[in-house]
């Protein structure tokens, strides 16, 4: 299992805008191949920055499967125009979990 985490800061004023649009483009993630989970969480001290945490069974089916199509054009769209910056990810496995 891959998870992704992709860094995601918004446009100040934008913030209410950027989640109703990533709660509508869950339903792209679930239908994704490979995706097992998606979730959101927003920083308590920096409110415009929000993380994706995104499971998926293999790096390829986020990064060959996923990316580049229509899926994810249709998710860019929804949520971009929030976008201050491009986001930044990267994807870890697990090396343990303790408890």
């Amino acid at each position: 299992m891959i998870l992704e985490i992709a860094q995601i800061d918004v446009k100040p004023g934008l913030e209410a805008e950027f989640e109703a649009g990533i709660a509508e483009a869950a339903a792209i993630f679930k239908a994704a191949q490979g995706c097992r989970s998606f979730a959101v969480r927003r920083s308590i001290e920096k409110p415009q920055r929000y993380r994706l945490l995104i499971e998926w069974e293999t790096l390829e089916n986020h990064t060959v499967d996923f990316t580049g199509s229509q899926a994810w054009k249709d998710y860019r769209a929804m949520v971009s125009p929030c976008f201050e910056a491009p986001p930044s990810v990267e994807h870890t496995e697990l090396t343990l979990q303790a408890f």
